[in-house]
């Protein structure tokens, strides 16, 4: 594989400080010194590629992939997943900025590396779990959704063409996923089609949403109503407005709970109200959001200064991340500032709590459990969520 340049981003150097109100900018620049953090530690000499965790781990095995061979199999790069945080990384930090480094770094750097990624040889094409040039890896609909949504976000951001024509490729792999059984939805893997995960229809009804902000073309307007249908339809437990992981072809579903699903669905509730102005899809996603907001986060004091405040449960951080898309999206339209201020809470704990001296993030939200290794998605996760939260 051929190597490219790196993009070297100077490192911020910035103490701990134990303030709990936080401003727009102080947010902004710990997601700033965040990154820097990420590509010293997890950079690759003279590539775009990343490592997947720090201290690099040449033993490391992957849990979250469908084949068990790949997962058997250590890499010297990340696999897309990990990686892919850091194109939402960098995305919601020039959302947030508009500096032109980020518009810089996006092209020269993170794009770049992505490409490693992208599979022409199959039809339709896609992007790999994998680089290109190791041996053929699965492709996943649910990365490659994410992937789609970031390229929108890109176009809406900067209104360059390449940008659209990128998500638009993405969605025919994406929709490739999607058949009649079960009444519809995509399924999680091209290579394992055995059931259908709310990861990958909850954002796919997001990804067709702003798509159709991005074109107007109804056609994405009417996917995303049928992928949010779905997800409610099969996936979504009436009891408490929280959704499955997934349902499998048999019809037995697993009732496993993640952040980033309900997160997902209330982003998608959000836009389709934003679009349509049909209320009962604004009464939904406030009550996904007040749902999550009772099962991930839970009462906590801080014996140390006695603060008392609603922490987030442990879990993946990224999930977290994508939780957060739905919160905002749901408070530029309800200006209902409880779930935001809470968010900026954790934040402004988890820079003295999480933080180390060398700037990775562990993943216990009060700051007891140390992690031995530091997982790249994790790094771009807390750059996301810091950078979002500046904007509000």
């Amino acid at each position: 594989m051929k190597t490219l340049l790196l993009f070297v981003i100077p490192l911020l150097l910035g103490s701990c400080n134990n303030q709990t109100q936080e401003t727009d900018s102080t947010f902004i620049t710990k997601s700033k010194q965040t990154l820097d953090s990420l590509y010293q530690h997890f950079g690759v000499s003279e590539s775009n590629l990343l490592r997947e965790t720090f201290p690099y781990d040449d033993q490391h095995k992957a849990t979250y992939l469908a084949s068990e061979s790949a997962a058997d199999t250590p890499n010297a790069y990340s696999y897309l997943w990990p990686y892919s945080g850091t194109l939402s990384a960098v995305t919601a930090l020039l959302e947030s900025t508009k500096e032109n480094q980020y518009k810089e770094l996006l092209d020269n750097k993170v794009l770049p590396g992505l490409e490693c990624y992208f599979d022409t040889e199959r039809k339709p094409a896609g992007y790999a779990s994998y680089i290109q040039g190791a041996p053929t890896s699965d492709r996943f609909y649910d990365d490659n959704v994410w992937l789609g949504i970031d390229f929108t976000d890109i176009y809406r951001l900067t209104k360059e063409q390449p940008y659209l024509d990128k998500a638009k490729l993405i969605w025919d792999f994406v929709i490739s996923g999607h058949d009649d059984l079960l009444e519809g939805g995509i399924y999680w893997c091209e290579q394992r089609k055995n059931g259908k995960n709310t990861c990958s229809n909850a954002p796919g009804a997001v990804f067709a949403l702003k798509l159709y902000e991005a074109t107007k073309d109804k056609y994405y307007l009417d996917w995303g109503i049928k992928l949010y249908n779905w997800t409610k339809t099969y996936l979504q437990d009436p009891s408490d407005f929280l959704f499955y992981d997934n349902i499998n072809l048999n019809g037995a579903t697993d009732k496993k709970k993640y952040a980033y699903n309900s997160g997902q669905m209330i982003q998608a509730a959000s836009l389709l109200y934003k679009i349509t102005k049909e209320k009962n899809y604004l009464e939904d996603a406030q009550n996904i959001a007040s749902a999550s907001y009772n099962f991930f986060f839970e009462e906590y004091s801080k014996t140390n200064n006695q603060q008392n405040y609603k922490i987030i449960k442990n879990g993946d951080i990224w999930f977290t991340a994508v939780m957060l898309r739905g919160f905002v999206e749901l408070y530029t339209l309800d200006k209902n500032a409880v779930y935001i201020n809470s968010f900026k809470e954790n934040l402004t704990n988890a820079w003295t709590d999480m933080r180390e001296s060398n700037g990775l993030f562990n993943t216990d939200w009060k700051g007891i459990k140390k992690d031995e290794k530091k997982w790249l998605l994790t790094q771009g996760a807390m750059v996301e969520m810091y950078a979002r939260l500046a904007n509000y």
